[in-house]
């Protein structure tokens, strides 16, 4: 069994890239009436504390969202993120961080559905003892929902999610992340997104990805232009160089958007300068944003800060 904890980098830079662009795509979806579904293939434990041994050892939310939390310039993008995070800690220090399932939660509408999936033992036992804490607070607080709006099972989320699309309601989001502590996880991404074009061609996907000097990391977003049948959107965010001696590390990372939200790209162009900025450990700190489509050639640019 694999050893990734998401809890170990929890608020790190690239939670801050990811959980913005999430935000963002739940909203534009909340714009019309008709209910949606959001599929995690790789949910991790949905919460972290940020005080616990665990993520503590890394320090890794330090370099993420701790240096958003006491900003008063924040982009509206970026606003939006940290109030989420807010949210969690009432007392006004920073301790709680809200993975991708809820954030999607907090986001969605009572008639929408989430589908998580964790194969990590520990990780899907914190899961789903999570989502069953969520739950019970809706019902002490009289919050009653038609069907079971999230479901979450220890599973891989690869397989999993061929049996969910198309959805229900023919809207969808669907967010690929897993660890790749495993270098098949780069091939599996790109068979999950060819398989789930032809299943749902019209559904929004987010792939998460680590910008690594290994090839795998490198040909991933290429491949996925490739494949790509519509509009894609690819972002990256480098926070500068690695901080291990050894040059390993994680110090950039990117998403990868199918059928993006038109308002997206603009969206981003706006954020994404001021969060290398912020975000930066040194000069070379930068950011990507390259568009494109199956029909038209990409359109690409890139900024240092």
């Amino acid at each position: 069994m694999f050893s990734y904890r998401h809890g170990f980098h929890a608020g790190n830079h690239a939670d801050v890239l990811k959980h913005t662009v999430l935000i963002q795509l739940l909203a534009y979806l909340n714009q019309k009436p008709t209910p949606y579904m959001v599929i995690d293939t790789h949910a991790g434990a949905g919460l972290y504390q940020l005080d616990s041994d665990y993520a503590s050892k890394s320090g890794e939310a330090s370099d993420g969202v701790a240096k958003l939390w006491e900003r008063k310039d924040l982009p509206p993008a970026i606003a939006e993120y940290v109030a989420l995070i807010r949210a969690m800690n009432p007392a006004g220090k920073l301790r709680h961080y809200l993975g991708s399932p809820f954030i999607a939660e907090k986001c969605m509408r009572s008639e929408d559905r989430l589908r998580l999936f964790e194969l990590h033992s520990t990780d899907a036992k914190l899961l789903l003892e999570n989502v069953r804490k969520l739950e019970a607070h809706a019902a002490a607080n009289g919050i009653k929902h038609r069907g079971k709006r999230i479901l979450a099972e220890r599973t891989d989320g690869f397989a999993a999610l061929k049996a969910l699309l198309p959805p229900p309601s023919r809207r969808g989001l669907v967010l690929i992340d897993p660890p790749y502590e495993n270098k098949d996880d780069y091939r599996k991404v790109k068979l999950a997104m060819e398989d789930a074009q032809k299943r749902f061609a019209s559904g929004t996907y987010a792939v998460w990805y680590p910008v690594l000097s290994r090839s795998e990391s490198q040909q991933l977003p290429e491949r996925l232009k490739r494949s790509a049948q519509s509009e894609w959107l690819n972002i990256t965010l480098s926070v500068g160089a690695a901080t291990n001696a050894d040059g390993r590390g994680l110090n950039a990372s990117g998403m990868f958007i199918l059928n993006p939200p038109w308002t997206l790209e603009a969206t981003l162009r706006e954020c994404l300068p001021w969060l290398t900025q912020t975000l930066a450990r040194d000069h070379t700190a930068q950011y990507t944003i390259t568009s494109g489509s199956a029909a038209r050639a990409p359109k690409a640019s890139k900024a240092s800060e």
